[in-house]
């Protein structure tokens, strides 16, 4: 060897020993250090590359090109990358893979609005739901109509309308499922045209003076307007939008209009009118006594006043009877559906893991995530992917991070193996603001001592640097994934705005009926 390269390789290796002598982050790591020994061979990192080069080789082989009869949209609001990532950790292993990864074809969405960087569930609903981005706040409207217009959220001329109606036209059933009120951002974009998300009830509307006659709130439209009076199914929460303030639901809790109404009331009236076999339902005991819904071919199924309660909480011995969960929601919208001889379109929300993020509650977050996969397995026992298309998605992302170097058998949700240069400890995840920040900071000592904390606990606000109220969105990249007909084309990375238009590709309709 030239002088010059032995040189160069005594460098090197002077190089490494220094840094691995004194870095704090280049430690060796001891042979064995994991709980699948067969990661020290390499040739099991081969094996796992040559089986996913032979999935893809077949996947080429046999392309999926049926019309899908069925379209099944997953949302897992504010669902991340990261938490994505994080979910694994917490049911298994960083290895592993969850079901929906499982699916053959990965993509990325761009998730902006049309005048903010940092979208909102409202305008991501909009996109991802009818094909166009709209200005943050509002919902089913395009960006001719700024947040809070009383007058052009009106404008049908500027409304944007959803896969959901599409799939009406052509005679498909539609249904939504969530864990937030029916009435909130997410679901309200199958059905609802508003230039503010918060108009879902008529008090609102008044609160920001306009005229609730002429801007017809969220509950309204999803009673009386075409789309959302047509849903076949519609479960999540919400009573409250539907009941006058001097009502009690079933719960004693007061509702939250101001024009008199029971919306409740009168959708059922109008199924009844129509000689439609409708139920209404407000807890699980009455949802699971429909049965295989033989007799039903609408339900509107309101299971809290508010959004629906944390997966987490429903074995709580007041609720285990009246709340169900997502999984059981999605099950027996999906009972409903499948009656449909010409096929459907359903939505289904976990809408509650957007909700812990904000609290920076980073357990929760990953439970409602885990409950969400849960739904998505349901769905794939209950469907064909010969025939119905699944995409799985998210609206937008959050500033969670995976931090520091923690070992691969390192509890998620705990702390890392070494202390930070304060000489305390932190935990592997972390948020970049949020009210974490209050647990994380003291005003005269500096960063608070977490090594004492108990991380079990679900109410538990992780760290964040930025004091705020509420933990803000993120403007990330969010993944798409895709099992079915026409699967295939959800690869790349594209517009959040795309979704609605391949899912109707694939089921040719809207912009692509008799294609």
């Amino acid at each position: 060897m030239h002088w010059l390269g032995c040189l160069a390789l005594f460098a090197t290796l002077a190089l490494a020993k220094r840094i691995d002598d004194t870095h704090p982050h280049w430690k060796k790591v001891k042979a064995g250090h994991t709980s699948n020994t067969n990661e020290l061979e390499p040739g099991h990192w081969f094996g796992n590359a040559q089986s996913y080069i032979e999935q893809k080789l077949q996947q080429q082989q046999n392309l999926n090109v049926n019309k899908a009869k069925n379209v099944i949209l997953f949302l897992g609001d504010g669902m991340s990358v990261q938490t994505v990532t994080a979910v694994r950790s917490f049911i298994r292993d960083a290895s592993e893979q969850v079901a929906f990864e499982k699916f053959p074809y990965v993509g990325l969405s761009k998730t902006f609005c049309v005048d903010k960087q940092v979208p909102d569930s409202a305008s991501t609903a909009t996109g991802y739901l009818t094909g166009v981005k709209g200005n943050y706040g509002t919902i089913g409207v395009n960006a001719q109509v700024p947040r809070y217009d009383c007058d052009l959220g009106q404008d049908e001329s500027l409304h944007t309308q959803s896969i959901a109606k599409w799939a009406q036209d052509s005679g498909k059933w539609a249904g939504l499922v969530t864990t937030a009120r029916v009435t909130h951002a997410s679901p309200a974009g199958v059905y609802a045209h508003t230039a503010q998300r918060e108009w879902e009830n008529d008090a609102k509307i008044k609160e920001n003076e306009c005229d609730a006659d002429l801007n017809v709130d969220i509950a309204r439209q999803l009673v009386e307007w075409p789309v959302g009076s047509e849903l076949r199914v519609i479960m999540g929460g919400g009573r409250r939008n539907f009941l006058n303030e001097t009502v009690f639901d079933e719960t004693d809790v007061p509702g939250h209009r101001q024009d008199g109404r029971n919306l409740i009331e009168e959708w059922k009236a109008l199924k009844k009118a129509q000689q439609k076999k409708a139920s209404y339902v407000w807890n699980k005991k009455d949802l699971l006594s429909l049965g295989d819904f033989k007799n039903t071919d609408y339900v509107l199924g309101l299971f809290a006043s508010s959004h629906c309660p944390y997966h987490g909480d429903l074995e709580r011995q007041d609720l285990k009877d009246d709340v169900p969960s997502l999984s059981e929601m999605t099950e027996a919208a999906l009972k409903v559906l499948q009656k449909s001889p010409e096929g459907f379109f359903l939505f289904v929300e976990g809408a509650k893991i957007d909700m812990a993020h904000h609290d920076t509650r980073a357990r929760r977050s990953l439970e409602e995530t885990e409950e969400f996969i849960n739904a998505v397995e349901k769905a794939l026992a209950m469907t064909s992917s010969e025939d119905t298309l699944i995409v799985v998605t998210s609206d937008h992302s959050h500033t969670m991070t995976i931090n520091g170097y923690a070992s691969r058998d390192s509890d998620i949700l705990g702390l890392n193996d070494e202390l930070a240069d304060d000489g305390l400890p932190y935990t592997i995840l972390s948020y970049a603001n949020g009210p974490g920040y209050e647990k994380t900071f003291s005003d005269k000592k500096g960063r608070k001592d977490l090594s004492d904390k108990d991380f079990t606990d679900p109410k538990k606000k992780y760290m964040a640097t930025v004091p705020l109220e509420s933990e803000t969105h993120g403007a990330d990249d969010v993944a798409i994934f895709a099992k079915g007909p026409f699967a295939h084309y959800f690869s790349g990375n594209y517009l959040q705005t795309n979704i609605p238009m391949l899912m109707a590709r694939a089921a040719q309709i809207g912009p692509y009926a008799h294609k």
